[in-house]
């Protein structure tokens, strides 16, 4: 038996998606409460061009005004989510483990190990050594370097180890869009992505697959 459902939401927008994982955080909380397992989901999607600001982001880590933004077709939202302000946009692969943690006797710091550990492993199969920044949750490409790069950023919400959200891993995302904003709140680092690092665009379905094996072996069947 699977650990865990497995869906591809397309391309979608932000708060469709966020919409479809709380609908499944809460009756996972719900079966929990009974006494019951229930479902654990994973969903992978692209969304539409998007900031999102989670609970304690600061608002000037947004460089830019609202009204500009909706010009250039970019939404704008505050999350119920940890972290601060982040892009998602069409050549990123969103990913969104609602799980129950307890299936796996896992708590919560090892979980955010175990995501960056799971990316960490899918970019070696590119020859791309990545690694985590003390500090500063997610991926890093060449981090405690000057020229440590971020291309993975994780943000998370969870209630009695039921978690949601996730993780944005950009693989021929637009770079440019996050000039307007201090990604995660950091304003001398950069981001990269998959495409950049290989100096070629990649086949965003092959990478979500490969990334759906990582999480397979990563959370086993129960």
């Amino acid at each position: 038996m699977e650990s865990f459902a497995y869906t591809d939401l397309g391309k979608i927008p932000y708060t469709a998606a966020l919409e479809i994982q709380t609908r499944a955080f809460n009756a996972l909380l719900e079966e929990k409460a009974g006494g019951r397992r229930g479902v654990n989901n994973l969903f992978f999607c692209e969304h539409e061009p998007v900031f999102t600001l989670g609970k304690n982001a600061a608002e000037s880590n947004l460089l830019v005004a609202g009204e500009w933004l909706s010009k250039q077709g970019i939404a704008l939202y505050h999350t119920n989510r940890g972290g601060d302000i982040t892009y998602h946009g069409p050549g990123q692969i969103t990913g969104y483990p609602v799980f129950d943690l307890d299936c796996w006797q896992m708590g919560l710091k090892q979980y955010v190990h175990t995501l960056e550990e799971i990316v960490i492993r899918f970019l070696a199969l590119y020859g791309i050594e990545a690694g985590r920044l003390q500090g500063a949750t997610g991926v890093w490409i060449e981090p405690q370097t000057r020229r440590e790069r971020k291309i993975c950023a994780i943000g998370l919400k969870s209630s009695r180890y039921v978690t949601m959200h996730g993780f944005a891993l950009n693989i021929n995302t637009n770079l440019a869009n996050y000039s307007y904003i201090n990604p995660c709140g950091f304003k001398d680092k950069g981001v990269t992505s998959l495409e950049k690092e290989t100096a070629a665009p990649q086949d965003i379905e092959k990478s979500e697959q490969q990334l759906l094996h990582l999480f397979r072996e990563a959370f086993p069947s129960l």
